[in-house]
């Protein structure tokens, strides 16, 4: 015998209208359930980049800052770079001394300095021997500061700056476009101060923050500029491909004094939060209401 409420038709359309408003109810958890996921990983996402940040402080002068143990350099955040061997198809080209080094940046309106310390128990600082190679240092940025070249010297397309001290005294500026392809820029305006101590050398590289010429980095933008950096240790014999280099990490040129994406997460998980209250009233409601 058919029910009265089926007389009409009317268990039908409920069965329906159930249908529809349990694929509504799905469709609104899995809506829930991605917002929540995405709160989770959000964080993971902004600390990996976090990661390779070096804030870039802003002084009105320059003070002391060309040297390297200037008090101007006190408030400056020390960011800690590891270090591997690059990679390159030299002899022992993976045995490296230096794991690790430490990085300030320091902006002024006309000026950037950076500031880079690594682990040295001696100051190898002469090349008269044919055994003997200087402990030395460097800084790369993309020739293009919006750019990302490959790490290894840039390429022909996209190639890099490359600001180059040693412990002999030679402070060069260089243009590469690829391994090997390293050329030095006459009249460079780079300069560079170093000192040795306690088992440390800390050296401060600095230039004008305009590009003077083609192919030089303009350091000029308020974005976000990628930068490594390369560690010589001339007592085990590096020189050349034989290097301790850094990942890219990049200079955060921007005024920002708080991380945004925290006021993002936290948006994301309020709105994920109600959301998935609400879908789960509705849901009691239309079970009750069956």
């Amino acid at each position: 015998m058919r029910r009265e409420d089926d007389a009409d038709g009317t268990g039908d359309r409920r069965l329906a209208f159930r249908g529809v408003a349990s694929r509504d109810l799905a469709l609104a958890a899995a809506v829930a359930v991605a917002l929540v996921a995405a709160t989770a990983a959000f964080p993971a996402l902004a600390d990996a980049q976090g990661a390779y940040e070096i804030p870039v402080d802003r002084r009105g002068d320059a003070a002391d800052l060309a040297e390297p143990n200037g008090s101007a350099w006190g408030s400056a955040e020390t960011v800690e770079l590891p270090m591997t061997s690059a990679g390159a198809a030299v002899p022992q080209g993976s045995e490296t001394a230096v794991d690790a080094a430490r990085v300030k940046a320091v902006r002024t309106d006309g000026r950037l300095f950076l500031r880079v310390s690594w682990s040295d128990p001696t100051a190898n600082t002469s090349t008269d021997g044919i055994r003997e190679f200087a402990d030395a240092a460097a800084v790369q940025f993309p020739a293009s500061p919006t750019e990302r070249p490959p790490l290894a010297m840039g390429s022909t397309e996209n190639p890099v700056n490359v600001w180059y001290w040693n412990g002999a005294g030679a402070s060069e500026s260089l243009l590469a476009g690829g391994p090997g392809s390293t050329t030095e820029m006459t009249g460079s305006a780079v300069r560079t101060a170093a000192t040795h101590g306690d088992g440390r050398w800390t050296v401060v590289f600095s230039r004008p923050l305009p590009g003077d010429r083609a192919n030089v980095t303009d350091l000029t933008t308020e974005a976000d500029t990628n930068v490594a950096f390369a560690v010589w240790e001339g007592s085990n014999d590096e020189r050349s491909g034989r290097k301790a280099a850094s990942e890219w990490f990049y200079l955060s040129f921007t005024d920002d004094t708080g991380a945004p994406y925290e006021i993002v997460l936290w948006t994301i998980a309020g709105i994920a939060v109600v959301f998935t209250t609400l879908v789960t009233v509705e849901g009691i409601r239309r079970t009750r209401g069956a």
